[in-house]
């Protein structure tokens, strides 16, 4: 009986000094796995000119988790620094020309990590993630050969407009960039149940609740991308796509590759230029005219 007590008393404390061990740190291959890091908030942070309140415990809790997110979720990212130089190339004039906050890019960052074929599975479409039906409600063509929520320039003026018409409503910016995801009427009832007036004060779908701290992260990381751990040197952006000239189309029956053919490109290089282009051909019942980029000879090189 003592024999089987003093195994007992044995076995415990080599379990317990086996739970005491410290970790291993390496992987089954013997190599040291590589530390991750928490990423450091700034002291101070605003969107649009208005100030982000780091001193609450929940504001700054929920930037944390954001940016942890953006910080690991590295090939998206990374992908999408790479392509500011391209697009926010068109983007900052733009937003600039209509009285639109710069900050409002990232929320273009966030939304399709500046890729202009991006579908959602809800079925938003382009730079700007737009739905149909608010895409036709904001002036933009939406069928199924051509669908202008793809056309970079004309898809962020009516996300302009559609920004311009959230501020006029709530008159903060920060709510404006809320009401982009969670619509105009669905931030509005919420603020007017709820008795407040600052997205930060606000409890909305979870989506919302992280949308805006989406939005920041991206506005951190892009500040100082290497600080983040994103190491990229100027010549590694992806250039503008601006060697290319507009020529108007107006007649029925338009086949695309044909066009390209003619004027010396291929359909490729025409969809990569003017992804509103849908289909290979547009029959263009109503007459309109299209403004089409025909690229140059060299657009293609580096």
């Amino acid at each position: 009986m003592n024999r089987i007590l003093v195994f007992i008393a044995a076995s415990v404390a080599t379990v317990a000094t086996g739970c005491a061990q410290t970790p291993v740190r390496t992987s089954t291959t013997g190599e040291p796995f590589s530390a991750i890091v928490l990423p450091a908030l700034p002291q101070k942070l605003d969107f649009a000119g208005e100030a982000v309140p780091l001193e609450y415990f929940d504001v700054c809790e929920s930037l944390q988790k954001e940016l942890l997110v953006t910080c690991y979720m590295h090939s998206r990212t990374f992908q999408t620094l790479l392509n500011t130089e391209r697009y926010f190339s068109i983007i900052e004039p733009i937003l600039a020309e209509n009285g639109i906050p710069d900050d409002f890019k990232y929320l273009c960052m966030a939304e399709s990590g500046l890729n202009p074929e991006a579908v959602s599975y809800a079925g938003a479409g382009g730079l700007w993630q737009f739905m149909p039906q608010t895409g036709k409600e904001y002036g933009l063509i939406v069928e199924s050969q051509i669908d202008e929520r793809y056309n970079v320039e004309k898809s962020t003026r009516a996300a302009c407009r559609y920004i311009l018409d959230a501020y006029e409503r709530f008159g903060s910016w920060t709510l404006a960039a809320a009401a982009y995801n969670a619509g105009n009427a669905g931030v509005a009832r919420r603020l007017e149940v709820q008795g407040t007036d600052d997205y930060y004060d606000t409890f909305l779908p979870q989506e919302t609740l992280r949308y805006v701290f989406r939005i920041l992260s991206l506005k951190i990381v892009c500040s100082d991308p290497e600080a983040y751990g994103f190491v990229f040197g100027e010549d590694d952006l992806f250039k503008p796509l601006d060697d290319y000239r507009y020529v108007s189309f107006s007649g029925r029956n338009i086949d695309w590759s044909e066009i390209a053919r003619e004027y010396g490109t291929n359909y490729k290089m025409l969809r990569l230029l003017n992804p509103w282009i849908r289909a290979y051909e547009y029959a263009n019942k109503s007459g309109i005219t299209l403004q089409v980029k025909i690229p140059g000879r060299n657009m293609r090189r580096r």
